[in-house]
């Protein structure tokens, strides 16, 4: 089987709802284990470790075992895939925005300090 590109399997990981609503609760806080992830979830503790399970492979959490629980903490490495590819686009947005600025400098121009137009 060929592996999925790492951007491939981030996006794939966060695109369902429930996973990424389940990623958001690991990145709020330092360390989160299943049953405090699937209490107030409306989720099946089996369905929270198989979208652990994901979010594992894909590289956006890390566990630590201790005891009989596993600690598990959000890997800000695993979005790095997402962030280089999101940087492609940079300039386009960057072209974008300036774009963007000079259309409302035309529309609305800065006033001085006076209320009068800068010039």
């Amino acid at each position: 089987m060929i592996e999925p590109a790492p951007v491939t399997a981030v996006m794939r990981a966060l695109a369902d709802p429930t996973r990424r609503a389940v990623y958001e609760r690991i990145a709020g806080t330092e360390e989160i284990t299943v049953v405090e992830l699937t209490r107030g979830s409306g989720v099946t503790q089996g369905a929270v470790s198989q979208h652990l399970k994901s979010l594992k492979q894909a590289g956006l959490v890390a566990e630590r075992p201790e005891g009989r629980n596993v600690f598990y903490r959000a890997d800000p490495r695993g979005l790095a895939p997402l962030a280089d590819w999101m940087s492609h686009y940079e300039a386009f947005w960057r072209e974008r925005f300036a774009n963007l600025r000079a259309l409302l400098a035309d529309i609305d121009p800065p006033k001085g300090k006076a209320g009068r137009p800068d010039q």
